[in-house]
């Protein structure tokens, strides 16, 4: 059933959108997907139904976003899936490689920065344990309070601390979890880099690009 509710083509542009970790209104949700109204409500409904999405009345409108995290990394890696075997549109343009590099995915950093993060972090000891068991180090605790996150603001009983994304352009590991929304904060607080209005592109600074690659060394 999952499959077939991200499958479908104009489901999935909806929830692809929802990607950037932006709450949308159903016209919103409408445009991305190239349906009317009437059949893009119907599409939401779908979805809340299956817990997917979730739905914020904030005054006279309804605003739709990812029902959490988890919901992102299960979309990250059927995307994946999807390109390793062809399945995917190929969509051209300058921002195909921007979008690859770096971009949001939830709330997290994704694309090749993403990725050379997470590698980082293991190959330093500051990541232990297999993948879906990963803990923060005592090396680790001390290198993101240096970097200047809080180790005392991680702590959640409903998300957790270090996780596993399986990036889709990339096919390999990025971070999500509490950590990962917490470092890209940090570099988006550090000026290195932000998010372009209405994509999904995270945009580094030349500067800010060389600091990141000086700070997040893979050797």
């Amino acid at each position: 059933m999952l499959g077939s509710l991200i499958g479908d083509p104009a489901r999935a542009n909806m929830l692809t959108a929802l990607m950037s970790g932006k709450a949308l209104t159903a016209s919103e949700l409408a445009a991305e997907a190239g349906v009317t109204l009437q059949t893009a409500s119907s599409h939401l409904s779908k979805l809340e139904s299956a817990a997917l999405i979730f739905r914020r009345k904030q005054g006279r409108h309804n605003y739709f976003a990812l029902a959490g995290d988890e919901v992102g990394s299960v979309l990250e890696a059927m995307m994946g899936l999807a390109a390793k075997h062809g399945l995917t549109r190929t969509r051209t343009g300058p921002k195909d490689p921007a979008l690859r590099k770096a971009r949001v995915c939830y709330d997290h950093l994704a694309g090749e920065l993403g990725v050379r993060m997470f590698d980082s972090l293991r190959a330093r000891d500051f990541l232990a344990g297999p993948d879906d068991r990963l803990v923060l180090t005592d090396a680790g605790t001390t290198f993101i309070s240096e970097f200047g996150v809080d180790p005392e603001q991680l702590k959640s009983p409903r998300r957790p601390l270090c996780k596993p994304c399986l990036d889709w352009s990339a096919r390999r590991t990025h971070l999500a979890g509490i950590l990962g929304a917490a470092m890209l904060q940090r570099v988006y607080e550090l000026g290195w880099a932000a998010r372009l209005t209405d994509t999904r592109i995270i945009e580094f600074s030349s500067t800010g690009e060389r600091n990141f690659l000086n700070q997040f060394t893979t050797a």
